[in-house]
């Protein structure tokens, strides 16, 4: 997608190969800078301080991570062990352990002075394959949007979407703003709401910085404004991505996406999950009870990162000193309120027997 009016993926590598390069997304909207990741180390810590964050970028990350630790020591015991760590960075997102399994698993097939070649390359097919999948998703997606289209009758198609599922959240294309994007190459007049998504406000930062960027109209509203807007008939669609869906449909994503579905289901509006295989999790059913919630730090909800009247960027602070307060990084959504998944294979519903059709 855009970046500054240039084509840009969220990592690359840097032309000598000894690193990547990705898109700090700490410190957007007010400043585009780059993070080089060089060592296992430098991977971890993007992930975990979320440097880079949406589970495809995730996963692609922790790949190049994986080859980057193979070059320190690729023997058996090392790399299980870098394995782990990054596994460990963030425990919701399925599309981690799938990444940094595949990789160790093409990794280990060779002798371990080929392994971080190979880890390498297939990081970057990796990457690729990402850009893809997402602009499956986006074809797939826009043939829901055309249909919606088709009803407004020319006019503008009405889009809520939670937390940030563009191209800022994979290496291209987005997930659930792939559709999006796809729309607006095909001349089909679309406007997005755009929800603040706290706490970290992705929504607010990421996903109002990108549709800035690519020129689709957009307004942000605070979280608990997507009900109101459902009501009074402002919203044709939501579109959410997702960080693990169960065998059975269930949806783990953002904080608050619960909330959205369960409005959208009071109200008739469909909700749409855009969903790569890359995280789909068979071996889980019940994705209440089984999807591992990350308790993130309460610092991300008793304080708030902007830019001051100066250009400096400040921390404030929110709540009253010593207060408490808690939070869950994710929630899950129940397949009865899901729509449709849209998948890099078509769009099915989300039900296990569907689902099951889905070749790995």
């Amino acid at each position: 997608m855009l970046l500054r009016g240039l084509p840009t993926r969220t990592i690359w590598p840097t032309p000598e190969g000894d690193a990547v390069l990705t898109l700090d997304q700490r410190v957007l909207p007010h400043r585009v800078e780059t993070v080089r990741i060089a060592t296992l180390a430098d991977a971890v810590d993007a992930i975990r301080e979320m440097t880079v964050r949406g589970a495809p970028l995730i996963g692609v990350t922790a790949a190049y991570g994986l080859a980057l630790a193979a070059r320190n020591d690729p023997r058996d015991a090392a790399l299980e062990q870098a394995a782990r760590r990054l596994e460990a960075a963030r425990p919701t997102a399925v599309n981690l352990a799938w990444a940094v399994r595949r990789t160790l698993e093409h990794a280990m097939a060779r002798p371990p002075g080929e392994r971080a070649a190979a880890a390498w390359t297939y990081a970057g097919r990796m990457a690729d394959d990402d850009v893809a999948t997402n602009d499956a998703i986006g074809r797939h997606g826009l043939e829901l949007l055309r249909g919606l289209v088709g009803r407004k009758r020319g006019q503008t198609l009405q889009v809520l979407t939670h937390c940030n599922a563009g191209w800022l959240a994979t290496v291209d294309w987005g997930t659930a703003l792939a559709p999006v994007y796809r729309a607006q190459t095909e001349g089909l007049p679309v406007h997005v709401w755009v929800d603040e998504t706290r706490p970290r406000n992705q929504g607010a930062s990421l996903t109002a910085f990108e549709l800035r960027e690519q020129g689709i109209a957009h307004t942000v509203v605070a979280d608990n404004a997507g009900g109101h807007l459902m009501q009074s008939g402002r919203v044709d669609a939501v579109i959410v991505g997702c960080d693990r869906v169960t065998a059975h449909g269930d949806v783990a994503n953002k904080i608050g996406t619960y909330l959205k579905a369960l409005a959208a289901h009071d109200n008739g509006v469909p909700f749409y999950v855009a969903m790569p295989l890359s995280t789909l999790d068979r071996t889980l059913a019940d994705g209440a009870t089984e999807v591992p919630i990350e308790e993130r730090s309460a610092r991300e909800v008793t304080h708030l990162t902007g830019r001051s009247a100066d250009g400096a960027m400040v921390e404030v602070q929110l709540v009253p000193e010593g207060t408490a307060a808690a939070n869950p990084a994710f929630d899950v959504t129940p397949a009865r309120l899901v729509t449709a998944l849209i998948t890099e294979r078509g769009t099915v519903p989300a039900t296990a027997q569907a689902i099951a059709t889905l070749a790995e």
